[in-house]
């Protein structure tokens, strides 16, 4: 599993419109995201585009449109952000870059195969889990969270 720059962004990008939203402000531009988050401007457009189309992000034109979380934080996981920015949250390399057609196939025999479809089945459960809402907490309230909910 390899957590993207795109994966990384998008949380931060969420982040900031829950916090946002939390303090009763309007939708932002993406250029003010960028640059209180000191992110390329290209990539907060292009994944806030991602997000609008996977119905986390609503938008509004004009002088003073923007962006804006189209549900409450606490009903937006880990899963949906990384999901709507990288379309995955687990790559398995076998299934998207196969060594060999005959031992990669999906109806062929592989053992390996078993272990990383419980890997990522685990590792969804556990983004599913973890809520928008979650995430605006501080960090050692985020790491209990974690540690406690092991069925996640």
């Amino acid at each position: 599993m390899r957590i993207t720059t795109w994966t990384e962004y998008s949380l931060i990008i969420a982040i900031h419109l829950a916090r946002r939203g939390a303090t009763g402000a309007g939708p932002v531009a993406a250029r003010e995201i960028a640059e209180q988050e000191r992110l390329p401007g290209d990539y907060v457009e292009q994944i806030l585009l991602r997000l609008r189309r996977a119905g986390l992000v609503e938008s509004v034109r004009g002088a003073k449109g923007g962006y804006y979380l189209a549900k409450e934080p606490a009903a937006i996981s880990m899963r949906d952000i990384m999901t709507a920015s990288e379309h995955q949250t687990f790559e398995m390399n076998c299934a998207s870059h196969p060594v060999d057609g005959e031992r990669c196939a999906p109806g062929s025999s592989c053992s390996i195969r078993p272990v990383w479809q419980a890997l990522q089945q685990r590792v969804d459960e556990l983004l599913a889990g973890i809520a928008l809402a979650d995430l605006m907490k501080h960090e050692t309230q985020v790491q209990e969270l974690v540690s406690l909910n092991p069925s996640h």
